[in-house]
């Protein structure tokens, strides 16, 4: 990255196409062998001056700047409005994602083997997606967005059973849990969705 002319760094964007005060990117797709990966891949790099007290890399300390790179395979005619713009900014989305991730599993490794934590990050990622899938259509105000703790403890550990009567199910919880009617709520919502074609 170092041996970059400057001519091939452009201004960073912000995710409203503003741009963004000291940061630049650059593609590196021509730089490095790319033989092993899927056609059409390409690597994108931004460096932009870290805020005060952040802790640089080794690689970073040279120009003081922070270093990330990215993979992507988008077509390098949509590159000034997404590659760059996605490239510049976390969004809120990516930090929820990272911070369930964190929260069911993926903040630490079990093995030293491979193949080990290659499994467990699948399993870690399905626990990912089976809290995130049912949020947004299930629950409202601040659970539709909470972190798996809060969900753990206000909704998947309640003491709640699931019966069946009447050709219908039926949710039976106590009455003094104190999330009881988002609970509700979560069960008729999910009861009223149509059923998957099969």
């Amino acid at each position: 990255m170092r041996a970059l002319p400057d001519h091939l760094w452009h201004p960073a964007l912000e995710q409203d196409g503003t741009l963004r005060t000291g940061a630049e990117v650059a593609e590196l797709t021509g730089t490095v062998d790319l033989a092993d990966h899927p056609d059409g891949t390409r690597i994108i790099v931004r460096r932009e001056r870290p805020h005060p007290g952040a802790q640089l890399s080794l690689s970073d300390l040279y120009e003081g700047m922070r270093h990330q790179v990215f993979l992507t395979d988008t077509p390098t005619a949509k590159a000034p409005c997404s590659i760059w713009r996605s490239a510049t900014v976390r969004t809120p989305a990516s930090s929820t994602a990272s911070a369930a991730g964190k929260n069911t599993a993926l903040g630490r490794f079990p093995s030293r083997h491979f193949a080990v934590n290659a499994a467990w990050l699948e399993l870690a990622l399905t626990a990912v997606d089976l809290l995130a899938c049912p949020q947004v259509p299930l629950l409202d105000g601040g659970l539709a967005s909470a972190e798996p703790k809060k969900l753990r403890y206000r909704l998947l550990h309640a003491a709640a059973r699931i019966t069946r009567g009447g050709r219908r199910l039926h949710l039976r919880i106590s009455a003094t849990w104190p999330w009881r009617d988002e609970l509700v709520k979560a069960f008729a919502r999910l009861a009223t969705l149509l059923r998957p074609a099969t």
